[in-house]
């Protein structure tokens, strides 16, 4: 993982973009919240043109939400923007109607968490103290943690499968026992929605599936919103309600996983031809080649 820090507002926290969009959602009763970007223009600074340039994305309440494309076709842009990650420059994101950018950080903490590519922590830290990070949101900056504190970081350890790691430093861990450290962190802070930037990216098969096991999980008995970046466009159409293909910073189509992946936009998005067969577990893609400018 890259160690770019973003929008910390802790800064005596761990992982500035998990502390900055973090937590809560258990007192807002049990139903799934909306998450809407309408007409979003997103880019950075330096940047000649935006990378997402008035696209509009609704995420399915308690439902999964995979975002697809190839490389540079603005995925995490768009996470990003939807996090209030990136300040659009045009449209606006809302959570329950109400737009993020009128909503105070912790307000938004308890609402809204992001697990980043980006995510750091002192190497020397705890698991169980980086979860424990998790509920900054859900206490005053002096209060101690609470009985409600401790069950919510006992949920999340449990669900993460990371007991067993409880005590290591995270300097000592695997890249795909970090990843599980961070995940438990970001569910022991309770979010009404979850934003996830490419979980499964950089581990091993193993590590791959506990991750989209624990989506399975938060999809099939929880309230969570879950909105995920994947690579991997099967993992996406077997762990997704609904997947939302871009390429070149535009959504080029959205809907039910059989819909999205097809022959055809594997070719149009992925640029590749490749065999599309509908299997009990979803759509199996076996690549065939690369598609170049003189077989488009």
């Amino acid at each position: 993982m890259s160690t770019e820090r973003a929008n910390a507002t802790e800064t005596d926290e761990p992982g500035g973009t998990n502390e900055a969009i973090g937590a809560g959602g258990a007192d807002d009763g049990g139903d799934a919240s909306d998450l809407d970007g309408e007409d979003l223009v997103l880019g950075y600074p330096n940047a000649p043109e935006p990378v997402i340039d008035g696209e509009s994305l609704a995420a399915e309440p308690g439902a999964v939400t995979a975002l697809v494309g190839p490389n540079g076709s603005g995925k995490s842009t768009l996470l990003k923007g939807l996090a209030n990650q990136i300040s659009p420059d045009g449209g606006s994101v809302l959570v329950d109607g109400q737009d993020v950018h009128s909503m105070d950080t912790k307000a938004l903490a308890r609402k809204l968490g992001l697990l980043s590519q980006e995510s750091t922590s002192p190497s020397s830290i705890s698991v169980d103290e980086l979860v424990y990070h998790g509920r900054y949101p859900h206490r005053g900056f002096f209060e101690q943690t609470t009985e409600e504190d401790a069950r919510a970081v006992e949920q999340a350890i449990e669900l993460a499968g990371c007991g067993h790691l409880r005590d290591r430093e995270v300097g000592s861990l695997s890249g795909g026992q970090k990843q599980l450290a961070w995940i438990a962190m970001v569910l022991a802070q309770d979010t009404d929605v979850l934003l996830l930037d490419e979980p499964t990216t950089f581990l091993d098969l193993h590590h791959q599936m506990e991750v989209m096991e624990i989506i399975e999980t938060l999809r099939d008995e929880s309230d969570v919103t879950v909105v995920v970046v994947l690579h991997d466009i099967e993992q996406a159409a077997r762990l997704a309600d609904r997947m939302v293909a871009l390429k070149d910073g535009e959504i080029r189509a959205c809907g039910a996983p059989e819909a999205i992946v097809t022959e055809e936009l594997l070719a149009d998005v992925f640029r590749i031809d490749a065999e599309v067969v509908d299997t009990e577990r979803g759509p199996q893609v076996t690549p065939i080649r690369a598609r170049h400018e003189d077989t488009e």
